[in-house]
């Protein structure tokens, strides 16, 4: 099953950022095959992990992300990998859906990168105990909402 968060973080136009998180292969390898092209996708580097994807509007790049939403989706990566976990620190690689390469060749839930220039590194990510709590507390398990219409973003009155 995919997780869905909102995060308490709003775009220009007032919608709640939402992230989806597969915890397992199966899963990466669902939201490798339903993205869009306005996903970016979060990754512990040289580690196994979750995947982690945010969804921004169809006119923004890599570059706009905001740094809180960096880190929120940092955490969710970090705090949902094996070995990552376990370290003091890691780096983490987010980069557009459309630059993952998928390869027949590949295991279940791995993927390399079209361009390497288009994947942004954020080094020694360390584990915040609070946004771990808050986006534990902000999940939602709702697989159909990863492939739902492009227009049913959350806004501030969904949560009022």
């Amino acid at each position: 099953m995919v997780f869905f968060f909102v995060s308490n973080i709003k775009d220009e136009k007032g919608v709640f950022y939402q992230y989806y998180m597969g915890r397992d292969k199966t899963e990466n390898e669902d939201l490798i095959k339903y993205g869009w092209p306005e996903d970016f996708w979060f990754h512990v580097d040289k580690l196994s992990s979750a995947h982690v994807y945010v969804r921004q509007s169809a006119d923004k790049t890599v570059h706009d992300i905001p740094p809180s939403v960096v880190a929120e989706c940092s955490q969710l990566v970090k705090e949902n990998s094996i070995e990552g976990h376990k370290k003091e620190s890691v780096d983490v690689v987010y980069t557009p859906w459309s630059n993952l390469k998928k390869t027949g060749d590949m295991v279940e839930g791995q993927v390399g990168f079209h361009s390497d220039k288009l994947v942004i590194k954020v080094k020694n990510v360390e584990k915040n105990k609070d946004l771990i709590r808050y986006m534990n507390y902000s999940s939602l398990n709702d697989n159909d909402k990863m492939t739902s219409n492009k227009d049913d973003g959350y806004t501030s009155d969904d949560f009022m």
